[in-house]
């Protein structure tokens, strides 16, 4: 990883090239006015128009209304950006069938100016292949990638992609901080991935800093290059988790910082979001906050109008329905070279029949794949009960995190596509050696945020779990018993040593279960290599008819 520059240095060495050659590409820092910025000067304003997508998660049957749209507002403001906040990776067959070259062939269609990572970007690092189909991504983007608090350099797929700060950035390659021309004068830009990533994705040996603290070092860098525009495009989440990240934070902690281009919380702000208080609550000048919610199905415009000093004055923005919209000819016609492959594997039965249609509910409010039970989580979690079983029959549960469970299942056959989409991230089957008080810990951190969304809320086979999410997190569990053969149920010895099953993904530590961790790393865990995916293909398949029920196995007893 190349080191970064000291301020100073990298601010003498800059402007030493300026000096030398006066026909700098982009981002260019000593370049004469032209008349645009000479009227710009007079108007003592100026205007930054951005479009902006995130979390599209390879749901890319939606791209030739997004081309519309993009086209149609490139007609009304041509120096409009087009900015990714990450999240490209994982979550359809087109991903699990392409590994992101088919989301990128369209994204460079449409000329996309930039791109920071999301934490599903890293989905493949625990592969045999690693990072390889992400390095494939960033070589083959026609657009570079900027990533301020990422580090690369143990990374042998990724380390010589990335180029620290430079004045001259290419089409595939990633940089800490970046300033381009745009409309006549010079924006700076840098990226921010969640630090969660390590423990909801599978990094390796990437490794993520302080997101405050690297924001911090590349603003004061921007300005010290007499940049006084400055957006930053992050993957954090807007208001997520405040222990790790989250844009509203960076607003306030981060000065110079004016727009923040957001992702990861699938967040759908219909209209801008403008912070003006610090940390402290004293006033501060405006930082402009947007997202675009999900999958494609929005296209995020700002428009922000800007002082000769830099200060946001003025700020518009909306989301662009692209339901509404037409499919643009050329993206259509491009999009079936993918989609024709995709429905042969969508359509290839798998042997099992839904009863009914098997939802997978979102949002804060109510029932959640993340903080209750379903009856497609209860459906998974006894597929892999019962595959693991078949390897050590002494297993008396299984765990399955609810943000691994992406889609519904329709009712009807069940086919090839919907398990794929259902269980997109190709996690494996694995077992682990845990003490009943460890399972205990486990439990309480799965419910420690309901009735908040959590992704590492736990579905369960073979046990009973109640709680009391009135009480404070770490002390929620009430009771919990594990089924015996008989039907009948058994309390949970704390001290009594059991086998579980879950994914590896999970197992290693996956959304902060810190105490499956420490038994992965004392070789606890046996990873049985067994796809998820391929499991609940199995499973329905031995059903034949699939009608899962709620069965209380997760309760709240606070709930009437």
């Amino acid at each position: 990883m190349p080191v970064k520059q000291s301020f100073k240095s990298l601010l003498a060495s800059s402007l030493a090239i300026g000096l030398i050659s006066s026909q700098l590409t982009m981002p260019a820092f000593a370049q004469s006015k032209d008349k645009h910025e000479t009227k710009q000067q007079k108007d003592k304003t100026y205007k930054l128009s951005i479009m902006h997508t995130n979390d599209t998660h390879a749901h890319i049957d939606n791209v030739a209304k997004l081309a519309t749209a993009v086209k149609e507002v490139r007609a009304a403001k041509p120096d409009s950006l087009l900015l990714s906040a990450g999240d490209v990776f994982s979550g359809t067959l087109y991903f699990n069938e392409f590994k992101g070259q088919a989301d990128l062939e369209f994204m460079n269609l449409l000329k996309y100016d930039m791109m920071t990572f999301g934490n599903h970007e890293f989905d493949l690092g625990a592969s045999p292949e690693g990072h390889q189909a992400l390095a494939d991504f960033v070589k083959n983007a026609k657009f570079p990638f900027v990533s301020s608090n990422v580090n690369f350099s143990k990374d042998d797929k990724l380390k010589n992609l990335y180029k620290g700060y430079s004045l001259k950035y290419k089409n595939g390659n990633i940089y800490s901080a970046m300033i381009k021309k745009v409309n006549g004068e010079n924006v700076g830009f840098i990226g921010l991935t969640t630090e969660e990533t390590k423990d909801i994705s599978s990094p390796e040996n990437v490794k993520f800093e302080n997101y405050i603290r690297e924001a911090t070092k590349d603003v004061k860098l921007l300005e010290l290059l007499g940049v006084n525009k400055i957006v930053a495009v992050t993957h954090l989440g807007y208001d997520d988790n405040p222990e790790y990240d989250n844009d509203l934070n960076l607003a306030k902690y981060v000065d110079g910082i004016d727009v923040i281009v957001g992702g990861h919380s699938h967040t759908q702000l219909n209209a801008p979001v403008v912070v003006t208080t610090d940390e402290k609550g004293k006033k501060k000048d405006p930082t402009v906050i947007v997202q675009a919610y999900q999958y494609e199905e929005y296209l995020g415009t700002l428009d922000v109008e800007f002082n000769k000093k830099g200060v946001v004055t003025g700020q518009a923005g909306q989301l662009i329905k692209l339901a509404d919209k037409a499919d643009d000819p050329e993206a259509a016609q491009l999009l079936k070279k993918y989609s024709s492959k995709i429905a042969e594997l969508k359509n290839k039965p798998t042997g099992g029949v839904a009863a009914k249609a098997l939802a997978n509910p979102r949002g804060d409010t109510g029932v959640s794949v993340r903080s209750s039970e379903t009856e497609l989580g209860n459906l998974i979690t006894d597929g892999m009960l019962d595959k693991a079983k078949d390897f050590n029959p002494n297993i008396v549960a299984s765990f399955q995190n609810g943000g691994g469970i992406r889609a519904p299942i329709d009712q009807g056959d069940i086919t090839y596509g919907d398990v794929l989409t259902t269980l997109p991230f190709g996690n494996t089957l694995a077992t682990m050696k845990l003490t009943g008080s460890e399972i205990k810990t486990a439990l309480e951190h799965s419910v420690s945020q309901e009735p908040k969304e959590n992704g590492g809320f736990l579905h369960m086979s073979g046990m009973k779990l109640t709680y009391d999410s009135t009480k404070p997190a770490g002390n929620r569990v009430v009771t919990m018993e594990l089924k015996n053969a008989d039907g009948t149920f058994t309390p949970l010895d704390l001290n009594k040593e059991y086998v579980i099953a879950t994914n590896a993904f999970t197992a290693k530590g996956g959304d902060g279960f810190t105490v499956f961790q420490n038994a992965y790393n004392q070789g606890r865990v046996t990873d049985l290599g067994l796809s998820d995916w391929e499991n609940l293909r199995d499973y329905v398949a031995e059903l034949g008819t699939v009608n899962p029920q709620i069965e209380k196995r997760i309760v709240d007893v606070a709930r009437p």
